[in-house]
């Protein structure tokens, strides 16, 4: 069984942190002990040598801009779209240069990438693939630039980002889409690039849904009834997600699990029954376990310090399949939930 994670701040963390994804997460905690990195990016949790020993086969990698307003202090940020575009494009471009100078690393940019990725865990050297996800489409200076971005390798494309973009509102912004937003979605459609709802407002969500008819996600977003707010699915619009064969990720963010965890609280506050009580309300509103995988958002702006007890870095995903077991989960479906659902959706969503 291989693992899929649906949501990590990989180049980011590389530009931003000075974070080698190459090293294990331990080496660079060592690393990091005595910086004031770890204030930024927690406890690091996603190293190659993790994927590797956890089965983590597919990632999905994110192109991630902060605005300035955000007020991310000592961070690479932009006021401009040609300062998000700039700041997008070397992430981007990270991404090749990873999997140029790594042997077990590649980017996923078709189903035959896909393949290659896959099959290479039945050999001595198994690669991880990196599908890169734009999370906040800010980098996109005009909606006439897209397929730039997608012949470099861009593949999925969230509109907003928590503060709201050029295109649409964001969880703490709201607002519905706006005019170049509409036509970004046109343009997303005809290159028919996946699209990311995770952050959008929800006046944005439910206008995104009447308009755009291509294949929709949920790469990090956990459900509203467990822990309420913006940021948070509701059961509705959890159920428009399932009509469109979309998948959620859940988050495993201790404050996005338990609403009574706050930053600073022990961390095994939270257990993998959290998780697996997101998970399952999920499955009950959809009524099945093809909808939901994991979308860990590890090292995207809190570490193993504020993670679930039990998940010390990324190579511990694969004890949420135990914890589902003991909740009476099939075999089947913690395949599904593990890796299958966002198997079959980039099979059906990527290139030939």
């Amino acid at each position: 069984m291989v693992i899929i994670d649906a949501h990590e701040d990989i180049a980011f963390n590389a530009l931003n942190l000075s974070r080698d994804m190459r090293r294990s997460a331990l080496d660079t905690r060592r690393r990091e002990e005595d910086t004031d990195i770890s204030h930024h990016g927690g406890l690091c949790m996603v190293g190659l040598p993790e994927w590797l020993s956890g089965s983590v086969a597919v990632v999905f990698g994110t192109v991630f801009a902060s605005p300035t307003r955000s007020g991310a202090a000592k961070l690479h940020t932009y006021t401009t779209a040609e300062e998000a575009c700039a700041l997008g494009r070397a992430q981007l471009d990270y991404y090749h240069r990873l999997a140029g100078e790594c042997e077990q690393v590649a980017l996923i940019g078709n189903c035959a990438d896909l393949d290659r990725v896959l099959a290479s865990w039945e050999s001595e050297i198994p690669q991880v693939g990196i599908v890169p996800l734009m999370e906040g489409a800010d980098p996109v200076r005009e909606p006439a630039e897209l397929e730039q971005w997608f012949e470099r390798g861009l593949r999925m494309v969230g509109l907003s980002w928590m503060t709201g973009s050029r295109y649409a509102g964001g969880d703490s912004s709201p607002g519905r889409l706006t005019d170049i937003g509409r036509d970004l979605l046109a343009a997303m459609a005809n290159l028919d690039m996946v699209l990311d709802i995770s952050h959008l407002a929800e006046e944005a969500f439910f206008e995104v849904l009447d308009r755009f008819e291509g294949r929709i996600i949920a790469s990090h977003a956990n459900p509203r009834a467990r822990v309420s707010g913006p940021r948070q699915l509701s059961d509705e619009m959890i159920r428009r997600l399932v009509e469109r064969d979309g998948v959620i990720g859940i988050v495993l963010f201790n404050s996005f699990l338990r609403p009574d965890w706050t930053m600073g609280d022990p961390k095994d506050a939270v257990t993998l029954d959290d998780v697996v009580a997101a998970i399952d309300h999920v499955c009950q509103v959809a009524g099945d376990s093809a909808h939901v995988g994991v979308g860990s958002d590890f090292d995207g702006g809190f570490g193993a310090e504020s993670a679930p007890s039990g998940l010390d870095t990324v190579a511990d995903l694969v004890r949420i399949g135990p914890a589902l077991n003991e909740a009476g989960y099939s075999e089947e479906d913690i395949t599904a939930v593990l890796g299958g659902n966002w198997l079959r959706l980039l099979r059906e969503a990527l290139p030939e």
